[in-house]
């Protein structure tokens, strides 16, 4: 079993590199602070996160608390502590000699989504639940510029935006309001074409390639990765089958358009094209 898994690992690492010297000039840049904000740092087991939201992050930062010893399990670990607990330190807060030295000795990985997916679940967690972030910064805007004759209350609250409007705003090169982490591109993210990360993993087969890398770094052999759902736990995780109903809203050019735009993920990390 470990045999295949270090097989797939390979081949993902492969097509990664082969992606990245093709399309992309920077191999010889140097990697700044801002390369790696995104990155989370375990010491003990010497492991670096790249943060791809709505790709199983919650998780994983309950895992890398576990291993740090900050919790005896992951079940213990409340969302807002996750998230807002600060409890794990990110590469750009070590000097400069810091970040290269962890750069060069730690388990680097990073865990993937099909980009479609990841957005319709991003989306929905994002502008179909109250949100007193996302609806009055995003929502507002994307609501003002996209929707003909909108309502003062939806120009107020900002909620209830369509996944049209929101795929107008994400399409829109003269966007009203900036890029956010749940929508960007993981190239954007994690910077693969300058980070060589040891580990790829993908959302799609979670289970089995996290338990792979406990299991490659040493992990106490009672630490599984956890497979609850973080938030909103009463509704079904976006599958492929709700990411097609939600696609299905927009017409054949935007479809298309969303694709070129998350292009370099589909062919950096081979998810084939819906």
């Amino acid at each position: 079993k470990w045999k295949s898994l270090y097989e797939i690992q390979r081949e993902r690492k492969r097509i990664m590199r082969e992606t990245c010297s093709k399309y992309k000039s920077n191999s010889r840049r140097i990697i700044t602070p801002y390369h790696v904000s995104r990155i989370f740092v375990e010491d003990k087991y010497r492991v670096l996160y790249c943060e791809v939201p709505k790709a199983g992050c919650s998780n994983w930062k309950r895992v890398l608390m576990v291993l740090n010893g900050l919790a005896s399990s992951t079940k213990d670990i409340q969302h807002n502590t996750v998230h807002y607990g600060n409890y794990l330190k990110r590469l750009d807060g070590f000097d400069h000699k810091g970040i290269y030295h962890r750069l060069n000795s730690y388990t680097k990985m990073l865990f993937i989504r099909e980009p479609f997916e990841k957005l319709v679940s991003a989306f929905r967690d994002k502008f179909e639940h109250p949100n007193n972030y996302y609806h009055p910064v995003f929502g507002k805007a994307i609501i003002s510029r996209y929707r003909v004759n909108a309502t003062k209350e939806a120009l107020r609250t900002g909620s209830g935006v369509k996944f049209k409007e929101f795929i107008q705003y994400l399409l829109d090169v003269h966007r009203p309001v900036g890029m956010d982490i749940h929508w960007d591109h993981v190239n954007r993210l994690c910077s693969p074409c300058l980070i060589d990360y040891d580990f790829v993993g993908k959302f799609e087969s979670m289970e089995e390639d996290a338990n792979f890398f406990l299991h490659l770094i040493g992990a106490p052999q009672n630490l599984t990765f956890p497979k609850f759902k973080d938030r909103h736990s009463e509704e079904e995780r976006t599958t492929t089958k709700i990411t097609q109903q939600y696609f299905a809203q927009l017409s054949p050019s935007q479809r298309q358009r969303s694709y070129d735009f998350y292009y370099m993920d589909y062919l950096m990390f081979n998810y084939s094209k819906p």
